[in-house]
């Protein structure tokens, strides 16, 4: 069983931070080199970043199994969609369907904030969690490039996953 806990104080940030780094070194030099992974885990996933963001509006979430802290997400609502910014879990942790248990969390914050459908980017190379979200719900909407600095872009699909209506649900 997962727990989710709220993240607010300078050291949630950090912990998210820490395994941002982990994660992120591990996952993304393959598909997009250790210059932008450095660049981005700055710009975006410093705990100085992550409290910029908490504060614009985005709820982080620090996910904790029986192995300790196995991954986090970070959500921000924008109308009637749920922007799904970050979700990740550790390599070892992954294939043990704590995926899909984040992904229902997920979506019991969109419904509760009134949201109904999720909204993601995903880099175009980055073929194996492309194939996740795609069995999670998720189709693909568009393909979208954008300039972060540095002399760099994030070459993604925008993917969207339409949710259920409380008022669906009860036909």
């Amino acid at each position: 069983m997962l727990t989710f806990h709220p993240v607010h104080t300078e050291a949630d940030c950090a912990a998210i931070a820490a395994l941002a780094d982990r994660i992120w070194r591990h996952h993304y030099t393959a598909i997009i080199g250790m210059a932008q992974v450095d660049y981005m885990l700055e710009r975006f996933q410093s705990p100085r970043a992550i409290a910029a963001q908490i504060q614009a509006g985005y709820y982080y979430r620090l996910v904790t199994g029986a192995a300790g802290e196995i991954g986090y997400f970070a959500v921000q609502p924008h109308g009637e969609s749920l922007f799904l910014s970050k979700f990740y879990v550790l390599a070892g942790q992954r294939g043990q369907g704590y995926g899909r248990q984040m992904m229902a969390e997920i979506e019991r914050i969109a419904q509760e904030q009134g949201c109904d459908r999720i909204t993601l980017t995903v880099n175009k190379h980055n073929e194996q969690t492309l194939a996740i979200y795609q069995k999670l719900g998720f189709t693909v909407e568009d393909a979208i490039v954008t300039d972060i600095g540095g002399g760099f872009v994030m070459d993604d699909f925008r993917l969207v996953k339409a949710l259920r209506t409380q008022d669906a649900s009860k036909d």
